[in-house]
């Protein structure tokens, strides 16, 4: 919709990051279908301009053909791999999110993966890249909010990073200190892992990477949820991880995938090294009741423990009782994986 200006009607924020830029935008539809209906909106809108503006600066904008390969066209054109001279670029939409980054490998890197994976891409830049650099974005800037009339560029910078104690963990969640901007979820991410139905504001229970139980208000960002545990702590989860009745007792770690992880590469470093009365104890603890065991095996690699990677080595290769073969029955009748009857001991 035109404005009397003859600007786009849309609301959003344009900003810079280290030799970046973002533009965001809120008010995506709950429903699926109307906010797909959206995306494609926002990517012929912003997207394809900012594009546009590129192509007419100089730069060389193209689909990443491995993207095709891997992907398929359709997934690969939210993508452009970028270049003008000794400057490139990355362009990709997701969401409500439009970002654009560049670096150059003219310096040395300090990261061996390249200068696009330097911290401070900016203050490494020769001075005559980082002009282009700097004119590149702001062009791109005062395209977008000439063109779209609710636009408007925040000079501080969002940043995954910020220092310590600097930000309260709901500003760094929210990024505003208003309220307008919560974003209702949609019907496929406000199901939690027990059942109900979750909504911004509400306190939730989760499980950290050690299996420490915790808490904190969840905040819907796009199809994950940010949670509030503190002044200065936040986490960030999917609904399937999230409770909203407390799922046990806040005492007792939920460890039991890391316990398994942990036993069974110890009992495999015990065979290595021959102290077969060692690995006959980590045994009797994993698997108190004699029953066979075997191995998962898929063309030349086997399961690791929890059904998570692959090895080439047995010994290290996960364990599973008749019971644990249930979830891949399937496979392994169709010949997609085998069941390896381990010896007895």
């Amino acid at each position: 919709m035109l404005t009397p200006k003859g600007q786009i009607q849309r609301e959003g924020s344009v900003n810079f990051g280290d030799a970046s830029i973002s533009i965001w935008e809120e008010g995506i539809p709950r429903e699926w279908k109307a906010a797909k209906e959206w995306e494609v909106l926002f990517k012929r809108q912003v997207f394809a301009r900012i594009v546009q503006t590129l192509n007419r600066l100089g730069w060389t904008c193209e689909i990443p053909q491995d993207y095709i390969k891997q992907y398929g066209q359709a997934f690969a054109r939210d993508y452009r791999i970028c270049h003008k001279g000794d400057l490139k670029g990355w362009l990709e939409t997701s969401g409500r999110v439009i970002r654009f980054e560049m670096w150059q490998d003219v310096t040395p890197s300090k990261n061996r993966n390249g200068g696009r994976y330097d911290f401070d891409k900016e203050k490494r830049m020769p001075y005559v890249i980082r002009l282009e650099m700097e004119r590149t974005r702001r062009r791109i800037r005062d395209y977008l909010c000439a063109v779209f009339s609710g636009y408007a560029f925040e000079t501080v910078k969002r940043t995954n990073n910020p220092k310590p104690l600097t930000i309260t963990a709901i500003d760094r969640v929210t990024g505003k200190r208003d309220q307008d901007w919560l974003e209702e979820p949609d019907s496929y991410h406000s199901t939690s892992a027990d059942g109900h139905q979750l909504q911004n504001g509400m306190r939730v229970y989760f499980y950290d990477h050690h299996g420490r139980m915790g808490t904190g208000i969840a905040y819907c960002d796009g199809g994950m949820w940010d949670l509030v545990t503190g002044k200065w702590d936040w986490a960030r989860k999917c609904n399937s991880e999230l409770y909203v009745r407390c799922p046990g007792d806040p005492r007792i770690k939920k460890n039991d995938r890391l316990r398994r992880q942990r036993l069974e590469d110890l009992m495999g470093k015990a065979i290595k090294a021959m102290d077969f009365k060692r690995a006959e104890v980590l045994k009797g603890i994993l698997w108190p009741a004699p029953e066979p065991l075997y191995l998962i095996r898929k063309g030349d690699a086997y399961f690791r423990p929890n059904y998570s990677g692959y090895t080439t080595d047995t010994v290290h290769a996960g364990k599973y009782t008749a019971a644990e073969l249930k979830p891949y029955a399937s496979d392994i009748e169709r010949g997609d994986l085998q069941a390896i009857l381990m010896a007895a001991e």
